[in-house]
């Protein structure tokens, strides 16, 4: 277990081990503080150096639950499985609802409005909020911990051959995660790895996958 350290201006630096955090705070060389569920350590002194290490964000996308893993070389800082956004679609269905019995009331009420949205890219409610949960996950990783890379494992969704206008958005799926990678790049380098490089990886590695894709388990596989 390690504990995220950032300096005197919230500047992620290495993780440090809990019994120096111990030691920092009990000199008063830092104060303590939670982000998220996590506990921190903040520097009120200048760190000795400022030296760092390739750290690398694992995230692997799911409908269901999703995971994300916080590495370096030789030690693994977090792991996290997390719900993923799935009850907008019900909101978005119950505000339409509400919007139509209210146009069947014999009350005042402004006219309709222009269709804003017509002929731009734009994508659905739903997906839009579960690509902004990843997004907001990934910034709160790396406001405390100095990551180098991310690495996603690429989701795909087939497109219609020749139908060059309707396959721009075709897949909300597609359109989300191309919105969440330049995003993504935004923070730190971006590596995409396809479903069959983790598979590989797993074999090569010898670490088993949970049939059960629904568990509180961070071994278990996202859906």
């Amino acid at each position: 277990m390690f504990v995220p350290v950032v300096d005197s201006l919230s500047r992620p630096l290495m993780p440090t081990t809990p019994s120096r955090a111990r030691r920092w705070i009990k000199q008063k060389k830092a104060t303590p503080f939670w982000r998220k569920g996590i506990f921190c350590v903040r520097l009120n002194v200048e760190p000795s150096d400022r030296n760092y290490q390739p750290i690398a964000v694992g995230v692997d996308p799911g409908s269901k639950r999703e995971g994300y893993t916080v590495k370096s070389k030789t030690h693994t800082y977090l792991n996290i499985q997390t719900h993923a956004v799935d009850w907008v679609k019900d909101h978005v269905e119950t505000r339409r609802n509400m919007r139509r019995s209210r146009r069947f009331r014999n009350t005042p009420c402004r006219q309709n409005r222009k269709n804003r949205l017509v002929n731009k890219q734009k994508l659905p409610p739903s997906t839009r909020v579960r690509w902004q949960w990843k997004l907001r996950i990934c910034t709160w990783l790396a406001s405390i911990f100095p990551v180098t890379v991310f690495v996603v494992e690429d989701i795909k969704a087939k497109t219609w051959k020749g139908a060059r206008k309707y396959n721009v958005m075709f897949s909300p799926l597609e359109v989300g995660k191309k919105w969440f990678y330049s995003e993504l790049e935004k923070l730190a380098l971006l590596e995409i790895k396809t479903g069959n490089d983790t598979y590989e990886l797993r074999q090569t590695l010898e670490l088993k996958k949970s049939k059960n894709k629904l568990p509180n388990k961070f071994e278990a596989p996202p859906r």
